[in-house]
C-alpha cells in the first residue's frame, strides 16, 4: 500500500463535493430515524392530540443526537470498511491512517467525525484551514491522525 506521504492529497474542492454527495445517505437516516420517532411519539399516546414532537423540546434534542449519531455510524463504519463514503466514491478519495497509509481505527475515525462536525458549526473553520495549511491538511485531519487522499483505490 503507498504511504500517505506519496499519495496525493485531497484537495479542498474535491472534499467539499463529496461532502455535498454525503448529503443524501445522510438525509435519507435522517428522514428513516425521524420516522421512527414520529412513530413511537405517536403510539405513546400522543396521537389524540395530533401534535408534533415540540419544538426544543427534550425529545427533539434526543432526535438531533441520534441524528448525528446515525450519520457519524455510516461515515465511520463506510471509512473503516473501505476507506471511502458513497459520496467519496465518485471522487476516488479515502480516508487513512497518517501514520502508516492503511485503514485507521474507529476511534480515530470517531475522533475525526466529532471534529469534523465542530468544523462544520463554525461555518466551515477547519476545512478552510486546508487552503492555510502547509500541508492542505483539514482540522479533523491533524486532530484524527488521519489523511484523506485522492487516486486509484
Amino acid at each position: 500500500m503507498s504511504t500517505p506521504a506519496s499519495s496525493p492529497r485531497a484537495l479542498l474542492g474535491w472534499r467539499l463535493l463529496a461532502l455535498v454527495y454525503d448529503v443524501f445517505p445522510a438525509l435519507a437516516l435522517w428522514m428513516l430515524l425521524s420516522s421512527a420517532f414520529t412513530l413511537g411519539y405517536t403510539f405513546l399516546g400522543h396521537h389524540a392530540t395530533r401534535q408534533n414532537i415540540a419544538p426544543f423540546s427534550a425529545l427533539q434534542w434526543l432526535l438531533w443526537l441520534c441524528c448525528w449519531a446515525v450519520t457519524g455510524a455510516y461515515a465511520t463504519i463506510s471509512w473503516h470498511r473501505g476507506g471511502a463514503t458513497l459520496g467519496m466514491r465518485p471522487w476516488r478519495l479515502r480516508v487513512v491512517s497518517a501514520a502508516n497509509g492503511d485503514g485507521a481505527s474507529y476511534a480515530a475515525l470517531w475522533k475525526r467525525y466529532a471534529v469534523g462536525t465542530l468544523s462544520l458549526l463554525l461555518a466551515g473553520a477547519g476545512f478552510w484551514w486546508a487552503l492555510f495549511d502547509r500541508e492542505r491538511l483539514t482540522w479533523h485531519d491533524r486532530a484524527s491522525g488521519t489523511r484523506m487522499l485522492r487516486g486509484t483505490r
